[in-house]
């Protein structure tokens, strides 16, 4: 997945999925917290790779990870018009009120706050990135 898209949430918090990533993401998903505060979008096939993961490892780390990750996973479906309901509590965590970026991560998606997309992204200096780039051999 990629590309970064803006969308309104609904008063009946509902997101509209671009047709792009609605292909990406198949007819069932997982939505759940992500990192710096956005939400994760996973397709099933790549939710269940976590899963697997999630229960590697030490038990504490491994246990901090599911709890963190599963205590708001929900199981999504799109609606006819391919929106897709987030639950007042996901939008709270995200700080999700009207605004959203949904920005494609490779292996799933991300639903971001259009503020704070906006202040991470100015964040990604490009120094910094080559750095990242060449440890990783890119």
């Amino acid at each position: 997945m990629k590309g970064e898209y803006a969308h309104n949430i609904d008063d009946k918090g509902r997101l509209f999925v671009p047709m792009k990533l609605r292909g990406e993401l198949g007819e069932h998903f997982v939505v759940t917290r992500g990192l710096d505060k956005c939400l994760a979008v996973y397709p099933e096939s790549a939710w269940k790779v976590i899963e697997e993961k999630l229960t590697q490892g030490p038990t504490s780390s491994s246990r901090k990870a599911q709890l963190y990750f599963t205590s708001c996973a929900l199981d999504c479906d799109m609606d006819s018009q391919g929106r897709v309901v987030i639950p007042q509590k996901l939008r709270e965590f995200a700080g999700l009120n009207r605004e959203a970026i949904i920005v494609g991560v490779i292996d799933h998606a991300e639903i971001w706050d259009a503020q704070r997309w906006k202040d991470y992204s100015e964040q990604l200096d490009t120094i910094d990135m080559m750095g990242i780039m060449d440890q990783m051999g890119i």
